[in-house]
């Protein structure tokens, strides 16, 4: 396949994806950003609406940023993480972790660092891109909670370490960071084992993410999308749905349900 491949999108029914569902061994879910817009969390492209469309990430979230200007590396995430932190799993992320409660989902891989998957109760979560659920001294790898985080300010805004007074970093991966190592590892180890991958709210563009649908496919597998967006994925799913993912999924476990 050709990931830079465009084509017209595939149709489909949640019926349909029901049954593939249904009559699949394994099957690992793979998220991204748009499974959490439901939840009010922006995604990060969406032109004029996305989280980079009213920043410049490279100013902000990259290591160098974080050590070259740490107090405004925290002026964006300190007040995003308090946001974060309020919100709510919607009906994309229960559907998700009631299929896991049938026995009819192995897994959920996922890009977001929100928590939402494990607040909806999903309990098989692989998150390629860190979370926002602690926070690590970079000089003595202290560990606080996000609960904790808050306490860690001093008066110019920035987050130190009670024990060495080094400066903390959220443990969400930045750019120009590699993806935590074991984490990668099982979601690879997952989407080669997958019958099928259901890939919810994500554009799968960023790599290395974005090749773990090709492994699906090199295996036998197939792939089912659930976006609004394109991907280059499109012309390979064998169901691909388009409409709001809180919606379409529940109407995945109502088909499952029928």
């Amino acid at each position: 396949m050709n990931p830079f491949r465009t084509s017209e999108t595939r149709r489909g029914s949640a019926a349909e994806l029901a049954e593939l569902i249904r009559s699949s061994e394994h099957v690992v879910a793979l998220t991204g950003a748009g499974i959490s817009v439901p939840s009010g969390i922006p995604d990060f492209r969406t032109p004029g609406k996305g989280l980079w469309a009213k920043v410049d990430p490279m100013a902000v979230a990259t290591m160098d940023a974080f050590h070259r200007d740490t107090k405004r590396f925290w002026d964006f995430y300190r007040p995003r993480f308090h946001d974060l932190a309020d919100k709510e799993p919607n009906p994309a992320h229960q559907a998700l972790a009631e299929l896991e409660r049938r026995g009819l989902l192995d897994a959920v891989i996922t890009q977001n660092i929100d928590r939402l998957h494990r607040k909806a109760g999903s309990e098989q979560v692989i998150e390629v891109h860190g979370s926002i659920a602690t926070a690590s001294c970079t000089s003595c790898d202290a560990t606080y909670p996000l609960e904790e985080v808050e306490l860690l300010f001093d008066q110019e805004g920035i987050a130190t370490c009670r024990g060495c007074a080094g400066k903390v970093k959220p443990d969400v991966v930045l750019f120009g960071e590699l993806l935590p190592a074991d984490a990668m590892a099982r979601a690879e180890e997952l989407c080669s084992g997958a019958d099928l991958l259901l890939c919810v709210g994500s554009s799968l563009e960023v790599y290395p993410v974005a090749g773990l649908p090709q492994m699906t496919l090199a295996r036998g597998g197939r792939i089912a999308i659930v976006t609004k967006s394109s991907t280059p994925y499109d012309s390979d799913a064998v169901v691909r749905l388009s409409g709001d993912v809180a919606e379409e999924l529940q109407a995945v476990t109502a088909a499952l349900d029928g």
